[in-house]
């Protein structure tokens, strides 16, 4: 068989384009391809929603491919146990209520689910602005990650979105510029970011879940975002807080669009 380069050049620039047009209008947009992120756009997109995830880096799955420093295992508690064996992801019990996974497998199985759901990811895409119409959250301002990283001046592209998710981790980007644009509107107790505390697994993992809400009307934080944005500590390599929090987001926004 003959390949023709133009051919395949051509393939991949229609097969993106069409995507991208698809998903300038969507039910949820999604900011960061770590756990949380991933386990809502699951679960989402697995009830019909139209979704985008949008990742800044190459690569999705967040700091969970690193483990521990590096070492490829992640620890789960008993609770986020339950959503590694709904999608079938192995893992062994440590001791009582401790589980060990592996991070590869766990990454590459939450994001080829979420894709076989529905999800759709664009990768190397960053967030620099939130549309707001009539104190609201309707969408998201994106650019090339390589623009910013080069210091380039290139205007962005808008996607509209019924729904916001902030699953950017501890940086809580997308919050941060609500935060930069409008001043101190959010629904913390002063109104702005408060910023992660130091690690503290147990109070880290239990702050999770109500840290897991709406922040600003159509803006929802997930994942380590929640505990950045209301001052919670971190928690290290334990994800079951991750899993449950995207869970959580999921189900509070089926509930609102469905």
């Amino acid at each position: 068989m003959k390949l023709d380069d133009i051919t395949i050049s051509k393939a991949i620039v229609e097969g993106f384009m069409e995507d991208f047009v698809d998903y300038m209008d969507v039910d949820v947009a999604i900011g960061g391809g770590g756990p949380s992120g991933l386990t809502a756009g699951y679960y989402l997109a697995n009830e019909g929603l139209k979704v985008a995830l949008f990742e800044r880096k190459l690569s999705i799955g967040g700091g969970m491919w690193g483990g521990g420093m590096m070492f490829n295992k992640i620890v789960v508690q008993e609770e986020g146990k339950r959503i590694l064996d709904e999608f079938a992801i192995d893992s062994q019990k440590y001791e009582n209520q401790y589980y060990v996974a592996d991070s590869i497998e766990t990454v590459s199985t939450l994001c080829s689910k979420a894709c076989k759901a529905g999800l759709r990811i664009f990768n190397l895409m960053s967030i620099e602005d939130v549309m707001i119409r009539e104190e609201e959250i309707t969408g998201l301002v994106l650019n090339w990650s390589a623009v910013g990283s080069a210091g380039l001046h290139v205007d962005p592209l808008t996607i509209r979105s019924k729904a916001v998710i902030d699953a950017t981790g501890h940086d809580c980007e997308i919050v941060k510029v609500v935060e930069n644009k409008i001043g101190p509107r959010l629904n913390t107790k002063t109104g702005k970011i408060m910023g992660e505390k130091p690690m503290w697994a147990e109070i880290g993992e239990k702050s999770i879940m109500d840290n897991t809400r709406e922040v600003y009307p159509g803006l929802y934080v997930a994942g380590m975002a929640g505990n950045a944005v209301y001052g919670s500590p971190r928690m290290g390599p334990i994800f079951g807080g991750m899993l449950l929090s995207g869970e959580k987001i999921a189900k509070m926004l089926i509930e609102k669009l469905k």
